[in-house]
């Protein structure tokens, strides 16, 4: 049973503080450097400074695994360096309870990412989707829609998201009666979609006999921006808590969702794989006063072997998303593989 003593809370404290010192120096080179290079293409420093902004909350989940771990290490040898574990362990504590403020900081860092950080972040990276973000077909954005009436048929080549609309830029729009019978065509710089339909302020129209007529355009359809935007986003791209009912929405009508369901165990399971990461770093930085000239290499190995499980978890990723593996077995496999190893490591550590 975990117990919130001054002990606990105290390494809990160091723990937090690792793991924030990794994230500052990590989060503040990536800012950097994306900021460095957003720069020219924005017309103030601030606008930069927000597209840096949401570039660095879509590189979390990449570097969150990395940063659990970097800083176990450090609060670990921060621990010894100042001989502070020589006092954890006269407080009889062994290795696996010592290292349960860690495993329970590292939880609680999951539970938070996923409940706040995803959705916060996929809150302000949608509201400015292009297409270069989206999920495109012979590099275009295609829209059908099918009913009693007809079809309708566009094209284009960008898309901007606005309040309530989505504007689309190099539009070619094609509608057709029920017996797939060419009714119109349509070219304009820039369509506008809304719950009221599709529209054009200029425009360049085709009827059937090829006459050609310029003016505004306008058609009803049963599209709306949201529908548009839950067939284009990328299941990076949907909010945790919205997740379920989209699957299942999707679902309902024949569309696979592997990927999603990938991104739906990765971001549930995401505190059990926070947890394997801290159990690593705590496995890497084992050491007693007497072999403290290890801990550099333990230190410099373990970062490597956490690369080394970064391309790991893509590989059991790409196989659940493929449907090799079953997509709920490809998200746990990993971590518990970690939590097995490195919990063997600590407990032969332990017996020297």
């Amino acid at each position: 049973m975990f117990r919130f003593t001054i002990l606990t809370r105290f390494l809990m404290r160091r723990f937090f503080s690792g793991v924030g010192l990794v994230m500052l120096v990590v989060g503040g080179i990536i800012f950097a450097v994306t900021f460095v290079e957003r720069l020219p293409s924005n017309p103030t420093v601030g606008a930069a400074m927000l597209e840096s902004w949401i570039r660095l909350l879509e590189y979390v989940p990449l570097f969150l695994p990395l940063a659990v771990f970097m800083g176990t290490l450090v609060a670990s040898y921060n621990l010894t360096k100042s001989t502070e574990s020589i006092i954890v362990s006269s407080a009889g504590l062994s290795p696996y309870q010592a290292a349960r403020p860690f495993l329970v900081g590292a939880a609680l860092i999951g539970v938070f990412a996923t409940t706040v950080v995803n959705p916060y972040s996929v809150n302000i990276s949608r509201q400015n989707i292009t297409a270069h973000q989206l999920k495109l077909v012979d590099g275009a954005i295609w829209l059908r829609e099918a009913s009693d009436n007809g079809y309708i048929t566009m094209q284009a080549k960008d898309m901007h998201v606005g309040k309530n609309q989505l504007t689309f830029d190099h539009v070619t729009l094609f509608t057709q009666n029920a017996d797939f019978k060419l009714t119109q065509r349509v070219v304009a710089d820039t369509v506008t979609l809304t719950d009221d339909g599709l529209s054009a302020e200029h425009a360049q129209m085709w009827g059937p006999n090829a006459t050609r007529t310029v003016g505004a355009f306008h058609t009803e359809t049963r599209l709306t921006p949201q529908t548009v935007l839950d067939r284009y986003l990328q299941p990076d791209q949907i909010s945790f808590w919205q997740l379920p009912s989209f699957i299942k929405k999707m679902e309902s009508i024949g569309v696979s969702m592997r990927g999603h369901w990938v991104q739906l165990w990765t971001l549930l399971f995401l505190p059990l794989t926070m947890i394997s990461m801290a159990t690593l770093g705590v496995a890497f930085s084992q050491t007693k006063q007497r072999r403290n000239y290890s801990f550099g290499v333990k230190f410099g190995l373990g970062i490597i072997t956490c690369f080394a499980l970064y391309f790991l978890v893509n590989m059991f990723n790409a196989l659940g998303a493929t449907g090799a593996l079953p997509t709920l077995l490809a998200i746990i496999a990993p971590p518990l593989i970690i939590i097995a190893a490195a919990g063997t490591f600590i407990a032969s550590f332990d017996t020297i």
